[in-house]
């Protein structure tokens, strides 16, 4: 089984493509239903059945894992299983009549723009590092990035001159992105007078946001370091990089941009993923309706 997964994964990267993100998420759901299926003593593919899946399912539930844990285990499942029907691996797919279970739908926190503001302004600019947490605030703001775009952002992705940058995103697919006057100009800071106090002389590196030992910064470097910022910014809902993408496409619409170029800004391959930004504006307009007419 563990042979069958390594092939399974070496058809997502080299077959569909898929980013290494999205593949070590796969590998992780799966290893743990391998766990379940050899402590259940199913030692093969064509000896799982519907009931199996469901004992799985609850066990997850019992274990009290998210709703989108289990949503993305179900997802995770329905793939794996149909590689080995297809690759004639097994014979039967128990995942046929599995329904994938409904998810509330919650709207993601975003940011208010004097909130974003607070924020962006918190990190000390007179120090090395207080400068580069500035530059990666403003760019991630100003692009609406996903922290991992952010951390392979790369010195041959950025036309600082023209204003843009340039980012692969999930399916590997590039996008060429704006930059507004504010990240221009800090990034330009950030690079004249803080990466070359990182960068060691004999470690030089390709990727534009580094730690303090002169490496690439890591997706877990740019959260740990947002929590302390949030934190002396003295704001109170829980804030994640995300959170600055959401504020982004929000604030985008808020102020009049159509939903086909606030898709494309953001890398979403489907319309629908957008839309879910439209319910934020109406949602805050309705929020800020009540608090501030007379009569609502």
């Amino acid at each position: 089984m563990e042979e069958d997964l390594a092939e399974y994964i070496r058809f997502l990267t080299i077959e569909r493509g898929l980013s290494k993100n999205t593949i070590e998420s796969y590998m992780r759901d799966i290893k743990i239903y391998l766990i379940f299926l050899k402590k259940n003593q199913l030692t093969t593919w064509d000896t799982i059945d519907r009931y199996a899946i469901l004992s799985f399912l609850q066990q997850l539930k019992e274990e009290q894992k998210s709703a989108g844990s289990i949503i993305r285990m179900v997802s995770s499942l329905r793939q794996f299983h149909q590689f080995l029907r297809q690759e004639k691996i097994a014979t039967v797919d128990p995942m046929t009549h599995i329904d994938t279970p409904k998810k509330a739908q919650t709207l993601p926190k975003v940011l208010s723009i004097k909130e974003v503001e607070n924020l962006i302004e918190t990190p000390d600019t007179s120090n090395t590092l207080g400068i580069r947490d500035r530059a990666i605030l403003e760019v991630m703001y100003a692009t609406g990035l996903r922290v991992s775009e952010l951390t392979e952002l790369k010195l041959d992705d950025l036309h600082l001159s023209l204003g843009l940058i340039q980012t692969i995103g999930k399916g590997e697919k590039e996008r060429i992105l704006p930059l507004g006057n504010l990240a221009v100009q800090w990034t330009e800071t950030y690079l004249n007078h803080s990466r070359n106090r990182l960068e060691r002389p004999n470690q030089r590196s390709k990727y534009v946001f580094l730690n303090h030992h002169g490496r690439k910064l890591t997706r877990q470097g740019v959260w740990k370091n947002l929590k302390i910022i949030v934190k002396k910014a003295g704001i109170e809902k829980q804030v994640t990089p995300h959170t600055l993408r959401h504020s982004f496409a929000t604030h985008l619409l808020e102020n009049g941009a159509d939903l086909r170029t606030v898709q494309e800004l953001l890398g979403h391959s489907d319309i629908s993923t957008t839309q879910i930004y439209t319910h934020i504006s109406t949602h805050r307009m309705s929020m800020v309706y009540k608090t501030y007419h007379p009569r609502a």
